[in-house]
């Protein structure tokens, strides 16, 4: 056995070992039990970053722990691939979107090798490959058929410089983040999944989801919004138009003094056409058009809006309240009008306080500070109606039902439940994604294309200025195609497909990556899912997890699975930080300049150093700053393991000795090791305290160096508590245990070598040491039965000649015992 640790050389080794003998190759055992262990794959970026390494080094080691504890084990690793930077790229460096993208994955996937994780690379799967979005089209084409899929004209953002339409996150302070022009709206075609059709499925399940972090079921709560409340009509005084609002609080209708609608709402125009006011409500219009929705909606921007001429008439008093438009109110939410209540809602207050507009209070409170006849601001309306007619003296709260019922039987109401959850706009007007395989007729309208004629093929034949709609349009082969359903020539969609359909069902294509005849074989699928335990960052609590939940309920509603939820246990790990160059830890990223590239750790200290320290310094789900130190000390460490290793070898050699357990440091020696089975054990299963176990362990060498050398000691018990040292190591740090496996001459690899079984017998100790302390200073120790109650203990303490010595002549006012900690003497 080398006597220095030469990490470079093991991993390379055990690398090599893994791959040629697919060690962690996997298959259907219905004998065994299952464990599908996932984190969210990566974008192939071209580099891991630090975030990457924890993520990745926290399924790796529950997937070796469980694969130990004799699970049949899933884990494997892809690429989400598809997406904007590699179309980027291929305008800035002219190179195709595919060639930056496989270049990239090959890249991340030496560095995933490098870093010895455990997965089954035959599994592996690219969402940008045809092989797999051949099964993407597949599954497009099932939700069209079934109702879910439909286009519609949509606003999108659109910046007239690049002739191109723009993602939100690519608006930057209302221009485009490329050229710096302002962004303005633009009409589209666009295709939508009817997700709002499973919105109270997706709320509902929440409540079946424990192994979710109740944060994370919150913000699909949230970002589902079900309200219940009632639709209300406004008719347009002098037309026959009517808008229709959605409000929860039915109770405050005679409050509303009156009523904004949507710059985009359809009416404008047509009521503002050849009045004085169709200039300035156009032009404000047109200003709109250059606001996010997010800077829109912001509760600290400045109120604007514009008066269209035109008044509604608010249907429980009949008065005449004037209508306005005004950015803060969005046509993708509700029914794009509100009806504004200025007392009781700080937004239309000050609104109503710019433009002069009535402040009608409809709910009274016993709140001595309020003056509800002249107020501030607006109130929470909580209280006893006032100004409401009939409804006059009751509690609001009552009043929110009486009310819609007296809409109902008037007919210009209805009870209704509503959600903040839109449809899902899937249509992306760019080329490195999925075609949609959408094909239009002037005879047959909108058809899918044939199944058996998939994949729809991304055409090469592109050109990439990052102008024009799509690069796809500037295809001479792709557009042109025949009708599916009736021969007649027709034209293909020319959007491709947002990237999150992608990742809402690759864990269904790793239970089965190489059909070529179907998505997946649902008897395959059934044996694998749900996912046991999915990992990922807290920031996709929204859009990705609920796709992916709205997915796996529409698969099994068209009976390719059996589960309908895809997740049953969720992990989400904490950011990691570094401190910049003032000492504040902020996550890392380039522009900060705190950046620590995983490459950099893995050659100056290894793989099994990252990997440990990464798992040492926090708990998986708290953010970690990053401790050059901490690095340095997880090193230090693993050496320490190495040398407590080499000099057992070197001592003992490396046959099996027989175990005996005869002297108090023996039964200390295997209490302590059975405690560190043990404590390793629950910390790792189900509590992911990888950080106190790994601590554990810790305390564990440091009593195997203690006890180095002592005749005291069972050789081959010493021996048992060293080569468990490696076993309990093995998951965080796999190829310097794999080593040190080896040169103790121990059968087979750790890959899959039972996890060890702690003997609880050991753990209650037959004596125990305890501190004697006279006025809470310690003057002695002395070992006693290990049950002795308080009482006894302190008169066994008493009883010990050197505490006699210690005690002589003083006088014991106070006696505090502690079984089988301490006791001490309160004296004068």
């Amino acid at each position: 056995m080398e006597e220095r640790y030469q990490f470079s050389e093991i991993e390379k080794k055990w690398q090599k070992y893994w791959e040629e003998n697919k060690t962690f190759r996997v298959t259907e055992d219905p004998s065994k039990k299952k464990y599908y262990d996932l984190e969210m794959f990566p974008y192939p970026s071209g580099k891991l970053h630090m975030g990457h390494v924890r993520n990745y080094s926290i399924a790796d080691v529950i997937a070796r722990f469980k694969t130990m504890q004799g699970y049949n084990v899933l884990h494997c690793i892809g690429f989400d691939s598809f997406g904007l930077p590699a179309e980027n790229a291929a305008i800035k460096h002219n190179i195709p979107p595919a060639e930056w993208t496989w270049d990239n994955i090959h890249e991340m996937e030496a560095e995933l090798r490098r870093l010895g994780f455990s997965y089954d690379w035959d599994r592996e799967v690219q969402t940008c490959s045809p092989e797999y979005y051949k099964w993407m089209q597949w599954i497009f084409i099932q939700f069209y058929n079934k109702g879910l899929a439909y286009k519609k004209e949509n606003l999108v953002n659109w910046c007239p410089s690049c002739q191109t339409v723009l993602a939100n996150e690519q608006v930057v302070d209302g221009k485009c983040e490329r050229c710096k022009t302002p962004v303005t709206k633009k009409s589209l075609s666009q295709w939508y999944l009817k997700i709002t059709d499973y919105a109270d499925r997706l709320l509902n399940n929440l409540d079946d989801l424990p192994g979710w972090p109740n944060k994370v079921k919150v913000m699909q709560k949230n970002w589902i919004g079900r309200s219940v409340g009632a639709n209300v009509d406004f008719k347009i005084d002098g037309t026959d138009k009517t808008l229709t609002v959605f409000t929860t609080r039915a109770d405050t209708l005679f409050g509303a003094t009156y009523m904004v609608l949507a710059p985009e709402h359809p009416y404008v125009r047509e009521l503002v056409q050849g009045t004085a006011y169709e200039k300035p409500v156009t032009d404000y219009i047109e200003e709109c058009m250059k606001v996010s929705d997010i800077d829109r909606t912001s509760t600290t921007r400045e109120k604007t809006g514009e008066f269209i001429g035109q008044y509604a008439i608010n249907p429980v008093n009949g008065k005449k309240i004037p209508i306005w438009i005004s950015d803060y109110v969005l046509i993708s939410y509700g029914t794009g009008a509100i009806m504004a209540v200025p007392a009781h809602d700080q937004r239309d207050f000050e609104f109503a306080e710019k433009f002069g507009l009535d402040i009608i209070p409809v709910v009274d409170t016993d709140d001595p500070e309020i003056d509800v006849n002249h107020l501030t601001k607006a109130f929470a309306a909580e209280g006893t109606m006032i100004h409401s007619g009939q409804f006059d003296g009751m509690n609001n709260r009552d009043a929110i039902e009486k009310m819609i019922e007296w809409l109902e039987e008037r007919g210009i109401g209805k009870k209704t439940v509503n959600y903040k959850l839109r449809d899902w706009l899937i249509s992306r007007q760019r080329y490195w994604g999925t075609p949609i395989p959408m094909i239009y007729c002037d005879e047959c309208g909108w058809v899918p294309e044939k199944e058996e004629n998939l994949p729809v093929l991304l055409p090469t034949d592109v050109e990439f200025t990052g102008k024009g709609e799509s690069p796809i349009t500037t295809s001479a082969t792709f557009t042109e195609c025949t009708c599916p359903r009736c021969g007649r020539k027709a034209r293909r969609e020319v959007d491709t497909m947002d990237t999150f359909l992608d990742s809402s069902w690759y864990y269904l294509r790793y239970t089965d990556p190489k059909n070529d005849q179907e998505a997946f074989n649902k008897e395959k699928a059934d044996y694998w899912m749900n996912v046991d335990q999915y990992i990922g960052g807290v920031e996709h609590a929204i859009l990705h997890l609920l796709y992916a939940r709205f997915f796996m309920m529409v698969l099994h509603d068209l009976g390719l699975t059996s589960q309908d939820e895809p997740f049953e246990n969720l992990l989400t790990q904490g950011m990691v930080n570094k401190a910049d160059e003032n000492g504040v830890f902020k996550k890392m990223s380039k522009s900060v300049g705190n950046v620590v590239s995983p490459e950099e750790i893995l050659k100056k200290y290894g793989a099994d150093t990252a990997r440990l320290f990464i798992m040492f310094a926090a708990p998986p789900e708290k953010e970690l700053n990053w401790s050059d130190e901490g690095v340095e000390g997880s090193y230090r460490f693993l050496n320490r393991v190495w040398r407590l290793v080499y000099d057992y070898v070197e001592t003992n050699g490396t046959e099996k000795k027989t175990v005996e357990i005869k002297t108090k440091e023996d039964k200390e020696l295997n209490h302590i090791l059975n405690r560190t089975i043990k404590k390793v054990t629950d910390d790792i299963d189900g509590r992911f305290a990888f950080n106190t176990a790994i601590s554990s362990i810790m305390e564990l060498v440091n009593h195997l160096y203690k006890v180095n050398g002592s005749d005291q000691v069972n050789s081959g018990l010493y021996g048992e508590a060293v080569s468990q040292v490696v076993v309990l190591l093995s998951p965080f740090a796999p190829h310097i245990c794999e080593e040190l496996w080896q040169s103790m001459g121990r059968e087979g690899t750790l890959d899959h070598h039972p996890w060890p079984v702690c003997d609880e017998a050991a753990l209650k100790l037959d004596t125990a040491e305890v501190i004697v302390q006279i006025n809470g200073k310690l003057k002695h120790k002395l070992d006693v039965d290990a049950g002795l109650s308080r009482e006894e203990l302190a008169e066994a303490v008493k009883a010990d000649p050197r505490v006699q010595e210690l005690l002589d002549g003083a006088n014991i006012v106070k006696t505090i015992a502690v079984p089988g900690k301490l006791v001490n003497f309160v004296v004068k």
